[in-house]
């Protein structure tokens, strides 16, 4: 063995334990550590030829990487529906390294880990009280969510012209309707080869809404003369948290022939609230679901999982399916996850899910859920009361807003400019409706009411300053 990598395996506990420590520190300051900063790395450094060792190699992470690190596991994050870690989530990420499972199979002599990972699924249908007439499994993120909900639709699309298309590709031009999609779909219309303009966009629904109008996509409809599609709906847009009207969704299911797929990175974990599970109402009725985990389940990045009906397992297995690998079995005959997923070596991503519904259950992400409702209300009054305006209606935990004043909005990008550098809340820019906006979003399980005063007070001195 290498002399650098005996020393490691001699002094592991060490090594681990100054890491676990660094850890606990991190975490304990969270609060005080910057949301964004300016310093900056040369990143074409010389790799050493001997090895520096784990405890030498930690040295220089702290000396020159560590102050890149900034808060975004934080109470003040606010952009891009950022969640942070919980204690559970944690233990779970840290095994799922330390035993470093490959899960893929169900039934396998290297191993049966993905038992934990259908386990985990089961758990989170309880937790959105959707039917076990879905199957899951867990990918990085939305992207590659939509992206095997889509793949599979694409598949399935295909089948109503008699074609294969994860054999033969696309030979038939396949129709999207849309309203209010996020960037990661249409990202994956373009790396499905569907195209990422290849697509019909439905009206929204009058008077500042984001939601899909149902009368102008039943129109749509009928325009296509009876051919296929797929919608791409929304439970819970990136500016206002808005929600398609599901139970008329399936409705039109029942009269036209379609696939059904929601995106619900962030808003279908309404369904975990009495106050706001109506939004989902009658989305057990669609063909595919996709939700981020390190959103408001608070666990660490890459989590999401992608749902699809069981009805459609052979379409799955068939856009994913590894036919020419007679070592990894038949994919008919023995479930196995490289067979329903783009990536074939998977880490063991339940784990940290898994913990976290069993440390919390139920009641504890309800919490989560209402108490981050109930902040974006708390600081959209704030806002109000000072010089800002809402862009749209709070109707979750996104808030949508701009400099109060027609004249204030070309100074709109440089109070968020300012604002994100002070390094005490961090928020992203948007356009809605044709002004520009800014957006915070609640999601993270730390933040209080102090964190909004504190961030309300620092916009005050902000817009004061320009």
């Amino acid at each position: 063995m290498n002399s650098i990598l005996q020393h490691d395996l001699n002094n592991f506990e060490n090594i681990l334990e100054k890491t676990k420590q660094q850890g606990v520190d991190f975490l304990n300051n969270i609060e005080n550590i910057p949301t964004s900063n300016t310093y900056s790395i040369d990143p074409k450094t010389v790799l050493n030829e001997l090895g520096l060792g784990s405890i030498e190699a930690l040295k220089e992470f702290n000396e020159r990487l560590a102050p890149l690190i900034v808060s975004s596991p934080g109470p003040r994050y606010w952009g891009f529906v950022t969640g942070g870690s919980t204690p559970a989530s944690i233990v779970g990420d840290w095994l799922a390294s330390v035993y470093d499972q490959n899960t893929q199979a169900v039934k396998a002599q290297g191993g049966a880990s993905a038992l934990i990972e259908f386990e985990t699924i089961n758990l989170l249908l309880q937790l959105l009280e959707l039917p076990d007439s879905f199957l899951g499994g867990f990918v990085t993120g939305a992207t590659m969510s939509n992206f095997t909900a889509l793949g599979v639709a694409r598949q399935w699309f295909g089948k109503q012209f008699e074609k294969d298309f994860a054999k033969n590709g696309i030979s038939v031009p396949i129709n999207i309707l849309t309203a209010t999609p996020h960037s990661s779909s249409v990202k994956c219309l373009s790396l499905l080869g569907i195209g990422s303009q290849n697509y019909t966009v439905v009206k929204t629904i009058e008077g500042n809404r984001e939601a899909l109008d149902i009368a102008d996509l039943e129109e749509k409809i009928k325009t296509l003369n009876g051919k296929p599609f797929i919608l791409i709906s929304s439970a819970g847009t990136v500016n206002s948290a808005d929600f398609d009207d599901f139970e008329a969704i399936a409705a039109l299911k029942g009269k036209y022939n379609f696939w059904w797929h929601i995106d619900a990175a962030f808003g279908g974990f309404a369904a975990v609230s009495e106050k706001y599970k109506h939004y989902v109402k009658g989305w057990e009725g669609a063909d595919s679901i996709t939700i981020d985990c390190h959103k408001w389940l608070n666990v660490p990045y890459e989590s999401a999982f992608y749902l699809v009906k069981r009805d459609h397992i052979n379409l799955q297995i068939e856009t994913f399916q590894n036919s020419n690998a007679p070592y990894l079995g038949n994919p008919l005959e023995n479930f196995n996850y490289l067979n329903v997923v783009p990536e074939n070596s998977r880490r063991l991503r339940a784990l940290p899910v898994w913990f976290s519904l069993k440390a919390y259950g139920k009641e504890g992400f309800r919490d989560i859920i209402e108490d981050s409702t109930a902040l974006a209300l708390h600081f959209g009054n704030a806002l109000i009361e000072n010089d800002f305006e809402l862009l749209a209606p709070i109707r979750l935990n996104n808030v949508c807003f701009t400099l109060k004043g027609e004249h204030n909005q070309e100074k709109v990008s440089q109070f968020l400019s300012a604002l994100n550098d002070t390094g005490k809340v961090f928020m992203t820019p948007t356009v809605y409706q044709g002004k520009k906006g800014i957006r915070a979003s609640f999601v993270n399980w730390r933040t209080t009411e102090n964190d909004v005063k504190l961030v309300i007070e620092e916009m005050r001195e902000v817009l004061s300053e320009l």
